[in-house]
């Protein structure tokens, strides 16, 4: 069973919240004692998809919780945007494909840094993001 404690929503509506939500990111993984590179993963992700939750999705929220399992600590982060939605996920999750504007990693590079992904959009509804990362 999962537990969850600490949530933190963060809105990010310029680029000074995508600070924001990498430093409350970065200190929660030092706090569950990620490795070094396993920190970098993390905050290299939530870096990429809350730049993403302002720049397409025009602004949205932040929320990051710690989590606890079969004696293991993790980090779940949940970017969510009200914008247009991914016209086409397949394509938005093929590695290499950007917009042309981010780090240049895209989704697929998110999801390769952490341990779970997941993604729910739809045309008109915007999308959401989670993701973890497990201590070792």
């Amino acid at each position: 069973m999962t537990t969850s404690t600490g949530v933190e929503e963060l809105p990010i509506r310029t680029g000074d919240d995508v600070v924001r939500v990498r430093q409350l990111v970065r200190a929660r993984a030092q706090e569950v004692r990620l490795s070094l590179v396993d920190q970098t993963k993390l905050v290299t992700a939530a870096s990429e998809l809350a730049r993403n939750t302002l720049v397409h999705g025009g602004s949205g929220t932040a929320t990051v919780e710690t989590l606890s399992r079969d004696g293991r600590s993790g980090i779940r982060a949940v970017f969510a945007d009200e914008g247009p939605g991914i016209p086409d996920v397949d394509q938005a999750l093929t590695p290499g494909w950007t917009s042309g504007s981010g780090l240049g990693l895209g989704l697929s590079g998110a999801r390769k840094l952490v341990d779970e992904f997941a993604i729910d959009t739809a045309v008109g509804r915007g999308t959401t993001v989670t993701v973890v990362k497990w201590t070792r």
